[in-house]
């Protein structure tokens, strides 16, 4: 994992591979951001005009190196495009700041230390480049050959470690306020790596049973209370969804629950994630093409791992449990099958009318197991329909609530964070498509609006009176696409920073 410190030093006397400044998009032309200024300085304040005549405009994702000045000793300077100026008094948006650190990070692998002189001009700031560094130099090299035959998790796609240290200029290291915003994105930006890692792991390594034990391994560090039902214990509590999902795999089921308390707190949260290691369709096998990144349809329980976990390291004043439903969906002749009927872990009946539609299972057991609790409110993470990446592409996830004010308020938590989100209805003639004549209800509905059906069905297992929001993460949990700002491709950790902004709002007495 990168390092991350913060200096008051100038940029010309820092020992480095590279500083790092921003360049913005002017009325006309590139302007050179707040924080580079003696670097501007250092090139006779036409640091601008140079980028210009280099074809650097300042859009955003733009990044421009060119050989440092004279008397530098640091021997590159990159810049960064962070978009359009902003206005008069207007400092740059966080998001902006943190695409920019994580596109620089991204190509400075193989360097040991970086500085990033970009504009600092509050402690919102701070953290914001802390996470686009500590994002964008994520990488995934466990299964990669080194040249010594074996995997080395610190080697990059092209052979180079990621950089090892990134320094803040303008971040001041003996400012309380700096330091805590420095720590606070340390520790979400290496949990959401974790999550990261968890989600391009191959299922064969990463089945229900190493899912949990990863979970307690993580509990006994940080001091969380966790309890793993085995595939018996399941069986002896009636969780007939999860069962069913996992019956047709010699890979049994799980469902972890892992519990963070604080002696302060008087809210409780529940984060319920659908962890399905590899997802084949079951019987309703999918179709060529379209199981070769199954192993990312535990993203949401790797979310809600790394949301708990985080709320621990952070010592929100706030009780967060987390329900992680684990099975691996497979086909086989003890696998559920188009037709049949389960009884779920609430006692309802559900018809199967797809055995890919599985996800909706799991978590309806979870759910139900959640609500018991009486928490305060749950939120469900799950890459659940193919329905809501065809509704909002693949970088934006979508919500559902039964409380208008709290779908809002997550919208407005994702968005406080730089996790594009859009706030959707359910439909409630949308209901009556899930209509079985021999159960309480079916896991299928209408085609048309699938990720709404998938949001309504889920809503039947959630407890009356309990404040609920769905998060269908489907779009961006996997980039099949190129790295882009401080996103790989690969697993994202989408959905993290959303759960933990909810808790960070609930412990400071702003949500519910």
């Amino acid at each position: 994992m990168t390092a991350l410190t913060l200096s008051t030093s100038a940029a010309p006397g820092l020992r480095a591979d590279a500083i790092v400044i921003g360049v913005a998009k002017g009325a006309k032309g590139p302007v050179v951001a707040p924080g580079a200024e003696a670097v501007d300085t250092a090139y006779d304040g036409k640091l601008a005009a140079i980028l210009e005549t280099l074809g650097a405009s300042g859009a955003e994702g733009e990044l421009t190196k060119l050989p440092a000045p004279a008397g530098f000793k640091a021997p590159l300077v990159i810049a960064v495009g962070l978009g359009t100026e902003p206005g008069p008094d207007t400092e740059f948006e966080a998001e902006a700041l943190r695409r920019a650190a994580g596109v620089a990070a991204r190509a400075l692998s193989g360097a040991k230390k970086a500085a990033f002189a970009l504009p600092v001009a509050d402690a919102a700031a701070v953290g914001a480049i802390g996470e686009g560094v500590l994002l964008g130099a994520y990488s995934f090299d466990t299964y990669k050959d080194n040249g010594a035959g074996t995997g080395n998790s610190l080697k990059a796609k092209n052979g180079r470690a990621p950089l090892a240290e990134g320094v803040l200029l303008g971040g001041k290291p003996r400012d309380a306020v700096h330091k805590a915003a420095l720590a606070r994105a340390t520790a979400v930006s290496e949990e959401l790596n974790r999550a990261r890692d968890l989600v391009n792991t191959p299922p064969n390594d990463l089945t229900p049973a190493a899912f949990a034990a990863i979970a307690q391994g993580a509990a006994k560090e940080h001091g969380l209370k966790i309890q793993v039902l085995d595939d018996k214990a399941l069986a002896k509590d009636g969780y007939g969804g999860i069962l069913g999902v996992g019956g047709g795999s010699a890979a049994t089921p799980r469902l972890v629950k892992l519990s963070y308390t604080h002696a302060d707190a008087d809210k409780h949260l529940a984060f319920v994630g659908k962890g399905i290691t590899y997802d084949s369709g079951g019987i309703s096998l999918k179709p060529a093409g379209h199981n070769e990144t199954m192993k990312c349809d535990m993203s949401g329980a790797a979310a809600v791992f790394a949301a708990v976990v985080t709320a621990a390291r952070l010592g929100l004043p706030v009780n967060v449990t987390g329900w992680l439903a684990l099975a691996e969906n497979m086909p086989s002749g003890s696998a559920v099958r188009p037709g049949d009927v389960l009884r779920m872990y609430s006692g309802k009946t559900v018809e199967v009318l797809n055995t890919d539609a599985e996800g909706r299972l799991v978590l309806a057991d979870a759910l139900w197991a959640a609500s018991a609790e009486q928490p305060d409110a749950i939120v469900d993470v799950a890459t659940l329909t193919g329905a809501m990446m065809l509704a909002l592409g693949s970088r934006t996830f979508g919500i559902m609530s039964n409380d208008d004010a709290f779908r809002s308020a997550v919208h407005e938590a994702a968005e406080e964070v730089g996790e594009p989100a859009w706030p959707m209805p359910l439909p409630e003639h949308l209901r009556k498509g899930m209509e079985s004549p021999t159960a309480d209800i079916a896991n299928m509905g209408e085609r048309m609006g699938g990720g709404l059906v998938a949001g309504l069905f889920l809503r039947e297992f959630v407890g009356e009176g309990i404040t609920w929001a769905h998060l269908d993460i489907a779009g961006p949990a996997f980039n099949e696409g190129g790295a882009f700002g401080y996103t790989p491709k690969g697993g994202t950790g989408s959905a993290v920073r959303t759960l933990v902004r909810l808790a960070e709002l609930t412990a400071e007495g702003e949500l519910g």
